[in-house]
């Protein structure tokens, strides 16, 4: 277990939901990858997020599924991407990443609270 922390700290990660609207190959990243455009409703828009999910999701299921993601980190260069927010996963057995997602759709922008 991490460190604790208090729940101010906890309110300053900004985790939202969004909809997989776009996916896109990412031959030029080092592990396989895909670039997912993310809509995250009107206050937030589309953000780009690349993800090294590959092993458990082909680019056509993606699409129209609701992830969550952290949105105020500072957007991060990833070879000639700039990936402007991370969506969140776990690793399984293997230490291949599976989606974290909502099990029941929300409005896109929805912040965890």
């Amino acid at each position: 277990m991490s460190d604790q922390i208090s729940f101010d700290d906890f309110m300053k990660v900004d985790i939202r939901t969004g909809t997989i609207v776009e996916v896109r190959p990412f031959p030029e990243a080092r592990k396989p990858a895909h670039i997912m455009i993310i809509d995250f409703g009107e206050e937030l828009g589309l953000k780009k997020s690349s993800a090294q999910i590959t092993v458990h999701y082909h680019a056509d299921e993606l699409v129209g599924r609701q992830v969550m993601a952290v949105v105020n980190f500072p957007p991060r260069q990833i070879g000639p991407l700039k990936s402007e927010v991370l969506t969140l996963g776990y690793k399984d057995e293997n230490g291949d990443i599976v989606l974290a997602s909502v099990d029941k759709p929300v409005a896109n922008g929805q912040r965890l609270i």
